[in-house]
């Protein structure tokens, strides 16, 4: 498998990256101006709910997912990543020009479409042709970008909060103007290398089929179960957190809007740090599980003493360090790491695009309802069920954590499945990968003779 430079690898995986920054830009230009939307159209809670759910913080994700995921199977990840950020341009100008409820909707469910999709090609092709000994910093490229985008949503936020609707809106015109640039820079990159392999071998079957065996593999199903319960619980947990937390902020006692932007400026600063000083440079280096289980207790303190400690500040700058920490180094960047890993090159971004479903799903059926949970039964009411969901994510993932770290993707799919899925079977038993028998040969994830493949 001929290489690329390392500066041409780090430039590829930075553009593709760029669609974590503006999903999660979206999710905090939402947040910031919820509160403003309703006022401006006189929405109700459950419009307000509707609105979150629909987004690119939920159901509108989803089914950009369940979309894309196939599709970029079957035509390629740059198929993907060429097209989708122009439907979010379109959907970003709905935001911008929005005059009612309905125009709004019709952005935010445009814009989740397309990021849903944009985000499963971003960490399937960013796997892809990472190295294999540094896959851990590559894909940590896309946390990076997911951590700086609510930072500066935020910040600007702060700043334009004078302005009021005006502010929220200029956050969406950066938002458009960071879609146009990235998506000019990637129409340079080139496709997948191992995609690319694989459709070039005679053996690959269609992509409906494989989906079939992506549901159909016992180890598929174990790891689409794991990788649920790692990222689903915890992200439906921080999809709250992004699209409402300026009012759980407020059942807490902190009411001033700028005070609330510069605590989450804070948040996604920690972010940003815990993923490059933290996940990025130690992601390969040292156990996976400790690192992720570090990360989700220290997520788990943080948000109980949010909800249980001493009301003010001293609860509110310990969640904020907490939490932004652990978000760093948490459940979204290993799903992104073991997601590409766990899953065979011909449905990798099928079984990808299926997940961020469903916990886009998960995350928009508690968004429907949280606004007045929150509201009926104050932070408290909620704690419980928070505290649980991230409980429940730390055990699955330290228990069932995969022992992947520092092996190519093909000796991962050897190990997982006895042969690589799309080779010719007689070429893998004469090349020593496999026996006669299809089982996993001694000696088989010799990393030299699988990367010559």
């Amino acid at each position: 498998m001929k290489d690329t430079t390392t500066s041409s690898k780090w430039k590829a995986t930075v553009a593709v990256a760029m669609s974590n920054y503006i999903e999660a830009g979206s999710i905090i230009a939402i947040a910031t101006s919820i509160s403003l939307w309703q006022t401006e159209f006189g929405l109700d809670s459950m419009a307000v709910g509707l609105l979150s759910a629909l987004s690119a913080n939920a159901f509108g994700a989803a089914i950009g997912a369940a979309i894309g995921g196939p599709l970029c199977d079957r035509y390629g990840r740059k198929f993907i990543y060429t097209y989708d950020l122009l439907l979010y341009m379109f959907g970003t100008m709905f935001a911008i020009f929005a005059f009612n409820f309905g125009s709004l909707l019709i952005g935010f469910v445009l814009t989740g479409i397309a990021v849903g999709a944009g985000v499963t090609a971003a960490w399937t092709y960013i796997a892809e042709e990472a190295p294999d000994g540094r896959r851990a910093g590559h894909v940590g490229v896309a946390q990076l970008a997911w951590s700086i985008g609510p930072m500066i949503g935020f910040l600007l936020a702060a700043l334009l909060e004078p302005m009021g609707l005006l502010g929220s809106r200029i956050i969406f015109a950066h938002l458009f103007v960071i879609a146009f640039i990235t998506w000019w820079v990637r129409r340079g990159l080139s496709e997948s290398r191992r995609w690319t392999e694989k459709q070039a071998n005679p053996n690959t079957v269609g992509t409906y089929r494989g989906i079939f065996e992506m549901f159909t593999k016992k180890k598929n199903i174990t790891a689409l179960l794991f990788l649920i319960g790692v990222y689903g619980l915890w992200n439906t947990v921080a999809g709250q957190a992004g699209i409402f937390q300026p009012r759980i902020y407020e059942a807490t006692g902190l009411t001033d809007a700028r005070s609330q932007y510069l605590l989450q400026v804070l948040v996604w600063g920690l972010t940003s740090a815990a993923t490059f000083f933290g996940f990025m440079r130690y992601g390969d280096r040292v156990s996976r599980r400790w690192l992720y289980g570090f990360g989700a207790g220290l997520g788990i303190i943080a948000w109980a003493v949010l909800i249980w400690g001493p009301a003010g500040w001293f609860s509110l700058l310990v969640f904020a360090i907490g939490w932004g920490i652990s978000s760093g180094l948490g459940a979204q960047a290993f799903y992104g790491l073991w997601a590409a890993e766990l899953f065979a090159t011909r449905y990798r971004a099928s079984a990808q695009g299926f997940m961020f479903m469903i916990v886009r799903v998960m995350v928009g059926v508690l968004s429907l309802w949280f606004p007045l949970m929150l509201e009926k039964t104050g932070i408290h009411g909620v704690g419980f069920l928070i505290v649980g969901l991230l409980v429940a994510a730390l055990l699955i993932g330290m228990i069932w954590a995969p022992n992947t770290q520092n092996k190519t993707l093909e000796e991962i799919e050897i190990e997982r499945y006895g042969r690589l899925l799309d080779a010719d079977h007689a070429t893998e038993v004469a090349a020593g990968n496999i026996r006669t028998d299809g089982s996993a040969a001694s000696g088989s994830t010799d990393s030299t003779a699988v990367r010559e493949r």
